[in-house]
């Protein structure tokens, strides 16, 4: 068995991209087609966790642009994410965990949620991090328990 008391800090990814409520979504875009990231935390302008924005997100939005592959189809669809703002297409209702919990806090919520990343904030509520599934298989399968 693991170690339960390895704390979410422990396994966290510290260095996060992030985008901010009235940025557009051709900055999402540019984010999600230069990184391989699945999520991206929404912060204020104080560093606050407000909501996330998933690559399924994303590509709801792409999946009601046009099916033929015109320039002029082209134009229009980057006009509209130069034009959507990350606040209106964010999930606003947001989970968090800090870094001193454990990494059943994180596994719980994935479990019953179904999520797939939780930003992890500090008792301000300022992002310090976020967790991810990814980063609970490698913890989980780091462990020499679980290579024997």
């Amino acid at each position: 068995m693991f170690d339960k008391t390895v704390t979410i800090g422990q396994i966290m990814t510290t260095k996060v991209l992030f985008v901010k409520p009235n940025d557009t979504m051709d900055r999402v875009s540019d984010i999600f087609r230069m990184n391989n990231i699945h999520h991206i935390p929404v912060i204020s302008d104080d560093d606050k966790v407000v909501g996330i924005l998933s690559h399924t997100d994303y590509h709801k939005i792409l999946h009601g642009f046009t099916l033929f592959k015109t320039e002029k189809s082209d134009e229009y669809n980057k006009a509209i994410l130069r034009s959507l703002l990350v606040k209106e297409v964010m999930t606003k209702q947001v989970a968090k965990v800090n870094p001193g919990d454990s990494v059943m806090v994180a596994a719980g919520y994935f479990r019953e949620n179904l999520f797939h990343a939780i930003p992890v904030v500090d008792k301000q509520g300022k992002l310090v991090g976020i967790v991810t599934t990814f980063d609970m298989l490698n913890f989980a399968f780091s462990e020499p328990a679980f290579l024997e």
